[in-house]
C-alpha cells in the first residue's frame, strides 16, 4: 500500500463540486487520553484487538503480523508476507490477512506460525471485518466491491453500487453497511448491498473503519490527520485529530478504547474513548 499511489488515486477524484449541501464536521471531545502504545513500526495497516485486549498489527512494509500487549511488548506471529494490508480476527481466534500485493486473504493461527491461503483471485484486497453472520467482509479495490466470504470460503459480492476504491467496510447491527472509499468518501448501504455516498468530509479515507453505535462508525482520514465519525444521515464529526496519516482502526469490544495505527509516524496509538 504504497501511500504515494494511494493519495494518486485519492487525489483524481475531484471534491470541489461535491461541497456544496454537505452536512458541516463539528468537533466533540468524545476521544481523549491518547498514549503512544508501540513505536518503530513499518508501515502498520491491519489493526485488530484479540479476545485477550493485546493488538495485532499488520506490517506492510516489513511483510510482517505482530501482537502487541497492553505493556507495548511486540512478540512476531508471522514474517516473510507480500504486502499484508488489512486485518480481521474471528470469533475463534484466527487472523485473517489481506495480501494487498498477491491478491488473496491468508488465515493465520493464533498462536502464530506460517499462514495458509483462505482465499485467492481477488483484486486488491484492502481491509477486513467480519459480518453478522460471521463471514469475512473484504474491501476488493479494484472491482469496486465488497465481497463476503462464508467460512468454507464460497465468495459472494455483499455491497456494490456507488463505491470508488473501497479500502474498508463493516456491516451495522441492522445488517446495513458503511464502506471507506479512498478515493470516493463513505458510502451506505442498506441491507440490499446498494450503496450511495454520505460524506466526502475527508482528504482521503482509509481502511480503518469500526463500528461506533448501531447508527454510526468511526472512520481514519488516511490523507489528513484526524479520525472521523460518520452517521446514517451523513453528519460527520471529528473525535481525534494530531496524526500522521492514520490508516488502521480497532475499537475494544466494550468500545470504550481505540488502537489507531499510524502510517506516518510507524506507531501505534491507544485513545479512551468517553461518554
Amino acid at each position: 500500500m504504497n501511500r504515494r499511489h494511494l493519495l494518486k488515486l485519492a487525489a483524481s477524484c475531484s471534491f470541489a463540486s461535491l461541497a456544496l449541501n454537505m452536512p458541516a464536521i463539528a468537533s466533540t471531545g468524545s476521544w481523549k487520553g491518547r498514549r503512544t502504545l508501540v513505536k518503530g513500526l513499518s508501515s502498520p495497516v491491519g489493526t485488530a484487538i484479540d479476545s485477550k485486549g493485546a493488538v495485532v498489527i499488520a506490517n506492510w512494509s516489513a511483510g510482517t503480523i505482530v501482537r502487541v500487549g497492553r505493556d507495548g511488548k511486540a512478540l512476531s506471529l508471522a514474517s516473510g508476507l507480500s504486502g499484508p494490508a488489512g486485518l480481521a480476527i474471528s470469533v475463534s481466534g484466527d487472523i485473517y490477512i489481506a495480501s494487498y500485493n498477491q491478491d488473496l486473504v491468508w488465515r493465520l493461527s493464533p498462536n502464530g506460525g506460517k499462514p495458509e491461503v483462505f482465499v485467492k483471485g481477488l483484486a486488491t484486497p484492502a481491509g477486513l471485518s467480519f459480518d453478522n453472520q460471521g463471514n469475512l467482509l473484504i474491501a476488493n479495490r479494484r472491482t469496486n466491491q465488497i465481497l463476503a466470504v462464508t467460512p468454507d470460503g464460497r465468495v459472494s459480492v455483499a455491497v456494490r453500487g456507488e463505491l470508488q476504491t473501497p479500502v474498508g467496510a463493516v456491516q451495522m447491527p441492522d445488517g446495513s453497511y458503511f464502506v471507506s472509499n479512498i478515493s470516493g468518501g463513505v458510502s451506505y448501504a442498506g441491507v440490499d448491498g446498494s450503496a450511495r455516498t454520505v460524506s466526502r468530509q475527508f482528504s482521503s479515507p482509509g481502511p480503518g473503519i469500526a463500528v461506533a453505535d448501531a447508527e454510526s462508525v468511526y472512520v481514519v482520514d488516511y490523507g489528513g490527520t484526524e479520525v472521523k465519525r460518520v452517521f446514517k444521515d451523513g453528519t460527520t464529526k471529528v473525535v481525534a485529530g494530531d496524526f500522521r496519516s492514520p490508516v488502521g482502526l480497532a475499537l475494544s469490544r466494550e468500545r470504550d478504547r481505540a488502537i489507531v495505527a499510524d502510517w506516518g509516524s510507524n506507531s501505534a496509538y491507544e485513545v479512551v474513548i468517553g461518554g
